[in-house]
C-alpha cells in the first residue's frame, strides 16, 4: 500500500500556491564518445524558502541531455555519490544485457560504472533513469532521469526542426507530491504538482513557425493526454523507436509513463499570441490512472481528492515570438515506410497475464501488488527463454481494474492488434512501452536479434513504478544455442521430454531406444557445463528424474548408448 502519512499538506500547497510562471528550464546537452555521469545529492527550492533535497546528475535535479548518433561507439561513465546503491537503465536501446543497466548492474556508492556499446537505435527521443530493485520510485521522483536523442542519416534528410532549444525542445512531464516538509514524497496518490524540465508552471517562448516537441511521459504512475488549446492541430512524427511512415494529425495524444512521443507544431502566422499545452485527463478512460475513475475501490486514499484526476490542466505556456533565420514552415508528407515482421514468420507465441495478488495480505484492486502469469518477480529466476534470431508475438493479458504500461527491454516492437483491431495511428510505429488498459488484450511482434547472453538477462514489466518494484516485473533471457559447446553435438538426435516446461519432474520416453548396459544420462546448463549424470534403466519404457532441485532456467539433457546420443532440451520453472 503506498504511504498516505502527512500527504494532506501536499493537496494543501497546491490549493494555496499561487501560480506565476517559471521560464522553462532547458538542460544542457552532452555529446560523446565519452559521456561523464556523476550521480549526486542535491537540493532545490520550489516553494521559497523552502529547500527540498533531490537527487541530479551533474546537477540538481535530472540529467543533461545526451546527445548521441546512430553507429556511434560511446562509453557512459556513470559515477554514484549517494550514500547509497544505484543502477542506471538506457531505456529503449537495443543493448547487451551487461550494459543495459537493469537492476543487474548495481552501482555501488563511491564507484563508477562504465558500459560501453554501439549505437543502433533509430534516431527518436529515448531516456535513462535508474531501475535498482525496490527502489526505482524513490530514486526517480527524487530527480534521477533524463533524455537521450538519437539522431542518424535518415532522419537527417528530412527538413525538420533539430536547432535544439530554438526549434526543438525537450519535455520531461511529471507529476509530483511534496510532503509537509516540502520534500518529495514517492509512494502516494497526491501528486498533484505538474513539472514540465523540473520547472513548475512553465512557460516557453517559441518562434512563430514549425517546432518540435519531443515529449516523455516520466511520471511515477500517470498518464498525460496531451493536446493544445482550442483542439489546434498538431502532427506526431515518432513513436518510441523511431520515424513513423508519415505524420500522423491529432489533436490527442496520450502517454503513458516511460513513453515518448515527437510532434510538430505549426505556429506560422501566430506571432504575440499565447498558446497551452494541456493535458485533457477528463477524456482518458476509466481504470487510467489520471483519469475520473480507477476500479472499483472509491477509498483509494488520495486519488479521488487528486484536482489533477479528471480534470483538464494546463502543462506548459507558450509564447509566440518572430520566426528565427531559417525556419522550418512545412510539415513532411511521408517518412521512409516501415518494416514491421509478419506474423507467419513467428517462431513462438507467449501470453503475458496481468493479475492481482490476491494472496498478498494488504492490497487493493487498483493499487496492487501485481502479478505478471501469477508470478512476482525475484532477483534469481527467469520468467522466459527467447532464441536469438526468434521472431515472437507476446499477448498481454489485463485482467484487473488497472492500465499497465508494458515496457520491455532490448527490443524495439510492433502492436499487431489491440482487441482484435489495428492500433490506432500512432501506435504502429516502432514501441517499447503499451498501455494496457483493464479487459484488454495487446499482441505484439518482436525480433530478438544481435545479442545473446546465457546468464544475464533483460528484464519486462509494468511501468508505473511502485508496480514493478512491488514485483510486477520479470526476467528474460535471449540464448544462442550455437554457442552452447556440448560434446559430440552433431551425432545428437532430437528426443522428447515431458512435462514441458517443469517445475519438479522430468520424464523421458525410452521405449526406442535400446540398450542392454542401461542409459548414460547428462545434464548440462546453457553454458555447457554438466551438473548431473548418472547410469539409468529403464522402467515401463519410461525414465523419471527429479529436477526438484535445480535453479529456473534452460538445461539440455543426453542421453548416451553405445550407438547413438539423444538431445532434448527443456525449461525448469521456479518452484
Amino acid at each position: 500500500m503506498k504511504n498516505v502519512f502527512c500527504f494532506c499538506y501536499t493537496i494543501l500547497i497546491s490549493s494555496i500556491y499561487i501560480q506565476a510562471q517559471n521560464p522553462l528550464y532547458i538542460p544542457d546537452t552532452l555529446s560523446g564518445p565519452i559521456y561523464n555521469l556523476t550521480v549526486q545529492d542535491s537540493s532545490k527550492i520550489f516553494f521559497p524558502p523552502n529547500v527540498t533535497p533531490t537527487y541530479g546528475m551533474n546537477g540538481d535535479l535530472l540529467a543533461p541531455v545526451l546527445i548521441l548518433n546512430k553507429g556511434d561507439s560511446i562509453t557512459l561513465n556513470v559515477t554514484n555519490n549517494l550514500n547509497t546503491s544505484t543502477t542506471m537503465h538506457w531505456h529503449g536501446f537495443h543493448v547487451s544485457p551487461e550494459n543495459d543497466g537493469g537492476p543487474h548492474q548495481v552501482i555501488d556508492p563511491s564507484t563508477t560504472w562504465s558500459p560501453s556499446f554501439k549505437v543502433r537505435n533509430d534516431a527518436a527521443t529515448y531516456w535513462f533513469h535508474p531501475h535498482l530493485h525496490k527502489n526505482t520510485e524513490r530514486q526517480v521522483t527524487k530527480g534521477l532521469a533524463g533524455l537521450i536523442i538519437i539522431r542518424d542519416s535518415v532522419e537527417s534528410t528530412y527538413d525538420l526542426p533539430r536547432r535544439y532549444g530554438i526549434d526543438d525542445f525537450p519535455l520531461i512531464v511529471q507529476s509530483k507530491a511534496f510532503d509537509a516538509f516540502y520534500q518529495l514524497a514517492p509512494f502516494t496518490s497526491y501528486d498533484s504538482i505538474i513539472m514540465i524540465n523540473g520547472t513548475i508552471d512553465p512557460f516557453l517562448q517559441v518562434p512563430a513557425q514549425v517546432i518540435r516537441l519531443r515529449l516523455l511521459a516520466a511520471s511515477a504512475d500517470r498518464t498525460y493526454l496531451f493536446g493544445l488549446e482550442g483542439n489546434m492541430p498538431f502532427y506526431q512524427i515518432t513513436s518510441d523507436g523511431g520515424l513513423l511512415d508519415q505524420p500522423v494529425t491529432l489533436t490527442r495524444l496520450r502517454l503513458s509513463t516511460g513513453e515518448r512521443a515527437e510532434i510538430l507544431i505549426d505556429l506560422t502566422g501566430m506571432q504575440g499570441q499565447n498558446l497551452y499545452l494541456k493535458s485533457f485527463a477528463s477524456e482518458l478512460p476509466a481504470g487510467i490512472i489520471g483519469s475520473s475513475q480507477v476500479g472499483t475501490d472509491d477509498t483509494l486514499t488520495g486519488y479521488y481528492t487528486n484536482p489533477l484526476n479528471g480534470n483538464d490542466y494546463n502543462l506548459l505556456r507558450f509564447d509566440v515570438v518572430a520566426q528565427t533565420s531559417s525556419p522550418v514552415l512545412s510539415i513532411p508528407s511521408a517518412f521512409a515506410p516501415l518494416s514491421p515482421w509478419n506474423e507467419s514468420e513467428a517462431d513462438v507465441s507467449r501470453d503475458l497475464i496481468f493479475t492481482l495478488d490476491t494472496l498478498t495480505l494488504l492490497f487493493s484492486p487498483v493499487e496492487g501488488p501485481f502479478l505478471i502469469n501469477n508470478q512476482a518477480f525475484h532477483m534469481d529466476s527467469i520468467n522466459v527463454i527467447s532464441y536469438l534470431n526468434d521472431i515472437e508475438i507476446w499477448r498481454l493479458i489485463n485482467t484487473t481494474e488497472v492500465a499497465h504500461p508494458f515496457h520491455i527491454h532490448d527490443i524495439q516492437f510492433y502492436i499487431l492488434d489491440i482487441n482484435g483491431a489495428p492500433p490506432p495511428q500512432g501506435q504502429h510505429g516502432q514501441k517499447d512501452v503499451v498501455l494496457v488498459q483493464p479487459g484488454d488484450t495487446i499482441r505484439f511482434i518482436t525480433k530478438f536479434e544481435t545479442f545473446a547472453d546465457n546468464t544475464i538477462p533483460y528484464m519486462f514489466h509494468c511501468h508505473i513504478l511502485h508496480h514493478e518494484d512491488e514485483g510486477m516485473m520479470g526476467h528474460f533471457l535471449v540464448v544462442d544455442t550455437t554457442a552452447v559447446a556440448l560434446k559430440e553435438v552433431n551425432s545428437i538426435q532430437e528426443i522428447q521430454l515431458f512435462p514441458n516446461p517443469t517445475r519438479d519432474y522430468l520424464y523421458i520416453d525410452a521405449k526406442s531406444i535400446s540398450d542392454e548396459n542401461g542409459l548414460g544420462i547428462a545434464v548440462y546448463n546453457v553454458l555447457g557445463q554438466e551438473i548431473y549424470s548418472y547410469i539409468d534403466r529403464r522402467e515401463d519404457g519410461k525414465i523419471k528424474i527429479d529436477i526438484s532441485n535445480f535453479d529456473s532456467g534452460l538445461y539440455y539433457l543426453i542421453i548416451k548408448t553405445d550407438t547413438t546420443h539423444y538431445q532434448g532440451k527443456f525449461l525448469k520453472l521456479q518452484a
